[in-house]
């Protein structure tokens, strides 16, 4: 059980790394927009739309890294106040019942939306803009299927802390 949890975990923070590599990227990007629109009144619609691109691909990557670090939205007015057998438990309902539903059923909606921006051949409908865009569309699933895998090993982890604390 151990390994399987280091193992997703370590797929995780690879996807994690790609993000924060990209959070680089992405400060660059939006400094050179804002000189070239501010500076030199030159404007690129590829440009703006390849910020927003990043930015997404940043979030849903970022998805199950927060997860995995325990930096997700919770009430913890009352969490912090429970004892570890109940913390456990309630990870695992969260993770088994909201989390996990709720990404398969992410996936399973936006599976048509990526074969659609597929077999369309997808591009932006804006002058100017970015082609492929079933790229950014696919990032979709990545990002809700790694959310899934870190659910899993969450759940894992706060079995093995369940019984610990037992």
């Amino acid at each position: 059980m151990a390994k399987a949890i280091l193992a997703i975990e370590e797929f995780v923070e690879f996807f994690a790394k790609i993000a924060a590599f990209l959070i680089i990227i992405l400060s660059f990007l939006i400094v050179y927009d804002t000189v070239n629109r501010y500076f030199f009144n030159a404007g690129s619609v590829a440009l703006q739309e390849l910020e927003w691109h990043i930015f997404d691909i940043i979030f849903l990557l970022g998805l199950s890294f927060t997860l995995k670090h325990d930096k997700h939205v919770r009430v913890d007015i009352f969490y912090e106040k429970y004892s570890k057998k109940t913390k456990a438990i309630i990870d695992i309902i969260s993770n088994a019942v909201l989390i996990i539903p709720f990404s398969l059923l992410l996936l399973y909606v936006s599976y048509g939306y990526v074969e659609l921006s597929f077999s369309q051949n997808e591009i932006s409908p804006d002058p100017g803009g970015l082609g492929y865009r079933y790229i950014i569309k696919s990032m979709i699933m990545v990002g809700f299927a790694l959310l899934i895998l870190q659910s899993i090993a969450e759940i894992l982890k706060n079995i093995k802390r369940y019984k610990d604390a037992s």
